[in-house]
């Protein structure tokens, strides 16, 4: 291994080797990815574009250990997860994960604060100056006390990005963030999201369709048919 690679392999946050998943439907087998490979740098945003169908997220859930590939490696930050148990995984995905879902996910009986503290409680932290810190960076301290239901579209994916933020991931993982809001917040809402990875350095991997956010990532990957072109 020259030093090149060495470097290389140091600032890889993610890496996924040949990854394969295939599902058997009436006892047919239908291959979702063949043999995708790719890493993702510290710091790195990368939008991750296909059609519907075209195997994308199916690529994320791997990506971020929500599912195993069939075949394959994915490893984060140097652990290979398609070598961990369930709990393991849990484990990993609390300490290094951040997720942001296109339908925002927020439990309905608890407050901002309290959404955005969840993950801290799973782990059994605290970390009231991280919590803060993130209430004023989404600018949503006014609406820390504030449940779900009485938020906008827009206010809801805040809390989510920063409850995907306050456990300091090694990466986050974005489910078109975007989709289900309209231009104007979704434009507000992306802007904040990359002045966050930013300002965070947190590595960004975002699915998307929408050929204008990919724009803003320092790299795109198409996946067609379930391959990366």
């Amino acid at each position: 291994m020259n030093i090149n690679d060495s470097e290389s392999i140091e600032t890889n946050v993610l890496e996924a080797k040949q990854i394969h998943k295939s599902f058997i439907l009436e006892q047919n087998q239908i291959d979702v990815l063949k043999d995708i490979s790719l890493s993702v740098q510290s710091g790195e945003f990368v939008a991750i574009m296909g059609k519907s169908g075209s195997g994308k997220s199916t690529l994320l859930s791997l990506l971020a250990g929500l599912d195993q590939p069939t075949t394959g490696q994915v490893k984060l930050n140097g652990d290979d997860l398609t070598d961990m148990s369930e709990e393991q995984l849990a484990l990993k995905r609390q300490s290094d994960i951040g997720f942001v879902f296109q339908s925002f996910h927020l439990i309905p009986t608890l407050t901002v604060r309290e959404n955005i503290e969840f993950p801290l409680s799973i782990a059994r932290q605290q970390n009231t100056k991280r919590v803060d810190e993130l209430l004023n960076a989404v600018e949503l301290t006014h609406r820390a006390m504030s449940f779900p239901h009485q938020l906008s579209g827009g206010e809801k994916q805040r809390t989510a990005i920063a409850r995907a933020l306050v456990a300091k991931p090694k990466i986050l993982f974005a489910d078109e963030p975007t989709g289900n809001l309209d231009e104007k917040n979704a434009d507000q809402v992306m802007q904040l999201l990359l002045n966050l990875q930013q300002a965070f350095n947190t590595a960004l991997v975002i699915v998307t369709h929408d050929p204008s956010l990919a724009k803003l990532a320092d790299r795109t990957i198409t996946i067609i048919d379930g391959q990366i072109q």
